[in-house]
């Protein structure tokens, strides 16, 4: 048990649940709607970009060093954070919710091998800043680049997120984190 502990505090768990409850709270304020979908895919985002400070520990090559295999500890930390992340929103559209939230913390897997996890919050950041710019197109691209706005039972935005998060925690599992 000691060791999940210190497992929690090196992945700085106890500063990414503060900014979790923060959200949670901010999702409930007022008559419990958020709005539409860009308010809850900003939330999910939000909540995955805090997560994905702890994609990575404080010392690289202590990391490498411990006895336990890293890949399902990684994989497992991965599926934690979209399940976290998808416990800020009130109960509303669960299919959305669980695409959404699985989609961008793939997406922090992802920006965790490719940048490293001081920069792993960009790659959701920077895809839902394209998905709110990008207007409304019938295009392919643009629908694909949109997924985490698209409504509920959109096979392409599901698609999309479950590659995503397929890819994102594939990666990070067997590569980790870039230093």
């Amino acid at each position: 048990m000691r060791w999940l502990i210190l497992y929690a505090r090196s992945r700085q768990l106890p500063a990414a649940l503060a900014v979790l409850a923060t959200l949670a709270a901010l999702a409930r304020l007022g008559d419990g709607g958020l709005g539409g979908p860009r308010a809850s895919a900003l939330l999910l985002a939000a909540a995955a970009m805090a997560l994905a400070a702890g994609l990575g520990g404080q010392d690289h090559a202590l990391d490498r060093t411990a006895a336990l295999r890293w890949p399902p500890r990684r994989a497992a930390h991965v599926l934690l954070c979209a399940v976290l992340a998808a416990a800020v929103l009130p109960p509303g559209p669960l299919a959305v919710t669980v695409r959404d939230s699985a989609g961008l913390t793939g997406l922090a897997a992802l920006g965790a091998v490719c940048r490293g996890r001081a920069c792993a919050w960009l790659l959701p950041f920077g895809w839902l800043c394209a998905s709110f710019v990008l207007p409304p197109a019938p295009d392919l691209a643009t629908r694909i680049l949109t997924w985490p706005l698209l409504p509920p039972g959109t096979a392409l935005a599901t698609l999309t997120a479950l590659t995503l998060a397929t890819t994102g925690t594939a990666l990070y599992a067997l590569a980790g984190p870039r230093r």
